[in-house]
């Protein structure tokens, strides 16, 4: 058992030590320059900054549709270009721009919330794919939604 246990240590001082290279030789320097030029390049990306990236709708009652317009603008330096925006869920519904917004130029995204369904609290998400350097952005709502009354036990429900 000892000497299994000295060998895997002698095999493992080995490895260590022959992998003490100096790394820096490896680097290749046409990938240095690659790497700069790429890194340049990145800073001409659009930014997406909103207004606000959250919003509480506060207490809404249940089958109550609620919507909500998030203002952003583009903060970069290129053209910001929204390819897509879903909810989380089907209740959650995105509108936004088609078109590029320009660096400087302001847009709207307006989000809707169906709540028919949904009692209680409710935190929904909008996820955005964007040519920005993240690639996605996020935005948050909230709402207390209050349930329907029920009919009392007993009492027929007209149709």
């Amino acid at each position: 058992m000892k000497k299994g246990i000295l060998i895997l240590a002698g095999i493992f001082a080995m490895t260590v030590v022959s992998c003490k290279e100096n790394a820096s030789k490896k680097v290749k320097e046409e990938n240095v320059g690659i790497a700069a030029e790429r890194d340049e390049q990145n800073k001409d990306l659009p930014v997406m900054t909103f207004e606000e990236t959250e919003y509480d709708f506060g207490t809404i009652n249940e089958g109550d549709v609620v919507e909500h317009v998030f203002k952003f603008t583009n903060t970069g330096k290129a053209p910001l270009v929204i390819v897509s925006a879903k909810g989380s869920c089907g209740c959650t519904v995105p509108e936004w721009p088609k078109q590029p917004i320009a660096p400087g130029d302001s847009g709207e995204m307006l989000v809707k919330f169906n709540s028919n369904g949904k009692p209680n609290l409710q935190n929904k998400q909008v996820t955005i794919t964007t040519n920005t350097q993240a690639g996605k952005e996020i935005l948050k709502i909230k709402a207390m939604v209050t349930p329907k009354a029920q009919p009392a036990s007993g009492t027929p429900v007209s149709k």
